[in-house]
């Protein structure tokens, strides 16, 4: 038996193949943009995820792999927050308004006050990027579109409704809406009321583990499958990563580096810490929860950085080796597209700041790194504020290819940080357990397992930790400084 995975990501779609064994044997990848079409908005057409799904499937298709036509099931993972405006008939009426998109500030205070009780339903503070304020800005802005909207999706529910017909959504993606009792794991209906919404427009919940409708024939027969595969509900793209790496019990942690970054730690029960910034959301299997600490641009700011300079990532990175013998004299901070945890501000900058003559691209490259590590050191003072402290973490992500910036976060948040091979599907790879948990009712330990390959583990340097303790302080001085904090 064979299962796929699915993770509709920002930058890209990635497919990958599965075997009963838990073996990868083959990915695909279609790339995608983003449209900017004024300062703090982030958009995507619906229609492009479609394409590029399909592109990734023909592509493992092509690979000729009898494992992919004796595929029985599908997982979809994806990027959490975006909203799909529907009509009656099941089309967009509108590009999706993304997770990194800042218009919707004031929406969020409005939100907040028409439901007082938001923080302790959701767990969460209001934030821009969170799907209910951009469906209040749109009533109020867009308010023909709003009037006309029959369903609102997640974006992996749309492509769900497009390869199956059906209209299905799962815990761990619904939480990141506000619309979500994540305690209760239902829709709440004072959420829903305080943004002019009701039950009827969203889509039916159920586990990430559970069914959650069968591919279309038709599409069944184009792609080559012997049997229409089930769809499992999936994930989140982060609660996907952890169903990856196996991160199911409570204490659990991992790092993710990718276009956003990520520091997640499993609970057994609700722990919202609304005040910190911290999400607090159900996980992708029953019975358990999740806190994360988010930041919106990690590698996303190398990517930026090597797009200013004309280079690509990895000749950006080669000069500098794979270990910093100190921090950069030039500081960075990372808030291309604001921030969320610790400080919840759309408007946040990012910045380059302590430069001189002999300031050069390595130097600056360094600090784009170092600045991401940290905010996300910020993130971890966070979510260690709400419960226990966070002494190891698994790393996943795009980002988490670098040794260099793996050793870097390492000191900065002085912690070992451990990478596996197998962890590399991330996503994708646990959108594929889940598929695989959908189709036999097997176990979750017995499939969740941790990665059990041989693991490059990235410890702390005494001395360098000392330093970087001395340079974060510097750090957040320029971060508040440049941003009008105090």
């Amino acid at each position: 038996m064979s299962y796929i995975g699915i993770d509709l990501g920002t930058s890209s779609v990635k497919a990958v193949l599965v075997d009963d064994r838990q073996s990868a044997l083959a990915g695909a990848t279609a790339e995608l943009s983003v449209q900017r079409p004024q300062s703090l908005w982030s958009e995507q057409y619906p229609a492009d995820w479609i394409s590029a799904t399909l592109s990734a499937l023909h592509r493992l298709r092509d690979a000729d792999l009898p494992a992919f036509r004796a595929c029985r099931g599908i997982g979809l993972s994806g990027q959490m927050h975006g909203a799909v405006l529907l009509d009656e008939v099941d089309r967009p009426l509108r590009p999706c308004i993304l997770w990194n998109d800042g218009r919707s500030a004031a929406e969020c205070a409005e939100l907040e006050a028409a439901e007082p009780a938001s923080r302790k339903i959701t767990g969460n503070i209001a934030m821009p990027g969170f799907t209910a304020p951009k469906l209040a800005w749109v009533r109020r802005h867009e308010p023909e579109i709003f009037r006309t909207t029959r369903k609102v999706l997640l974006p992996k529910a749309y492509l769900r409704l497009v390869l199956t017909g059906e209209t299905i959504e799962e815990m761990s993606d619904a939480s990141g809406t506000l619309w979500l009792d994540v305690g209760a794991r239902d829709w709440s209906e004072r959420m829903l009321a305080a943004t002019g919404l009701d039950r009827s427009q969203m889509p039916t919940l159920v586990e990430g583990s559970q069914p959650a409708g069968r591919m279309r024939a038709e599409l069944s027969r184009e792609l080559g499958f012997d049997t229409p595969p089930l769809f499992a509900a999936g994930a989140g793209d982060n609660a996907a990563g952890a169903i990856g790496l196996g991160a199911i019990e409570p204490g659990d942690c991992f790092l993710s580096l990718g276009t956003s970054g990520v520091l997640w730690r499993t609970t057994e029960a609700f722990e919202p810490r609304a005040e910190s910034a911290v999400h607090a959301f159900c996980h992708a299997v029953p019975d358990r929860w999740h806190q994360m600490s988010v930041h919106l641009s990690a590698a996303a700011s190398l990517r930026w950085w090597a797009a200013i300079v004309g280079c690509n990532e990895a000749a950006l990175l080669a000069p500098l080796g794979s270990r910093a013998s100190r921090p950069s004299s030039t500081l960075f901070t990372p808030y291309l597209s604001g921030e969320r945890t610790p400080h919840n501000d759309p408007q946040m900058l990012g910045s380059f700041t302590r430069l001189a003559h002999e300031t050069d691209r390595d130097a600056m490259t360094q600090a784009v790194l170092e600045g991401v590590a940290f905010a996300f050191r910020d993130g971890k003072l966070a979510l260690e504020g709400a419960n226990a402290v966070i002494d190891r973490a698994l790393v996943i992500g795009g980002g988490s290819r670098s040794d260099l910036w793996l050793s870097i976060l390492a000191n900065v948040l002085g912690i070992p940080l451990e990478r596996y091979a197998d962890g590399d599907h991330g996503a994708a790879f646990g959108a594929a357990r889940l598929a695989r948990l959908s189709c036999t009712g097997e176990p979750i330990r017995d499939i969740c397992r941790k990665p059990t390959g041989e693991a490059v583990r990235f410890d702390p340097d005494p001395d360098l930790v000392s330093t970087y303790d001395r340079h974060y302080v510097v750090w957040r001085q320029a971060a508040c400084d440049s941003q009008g904090l105090r």
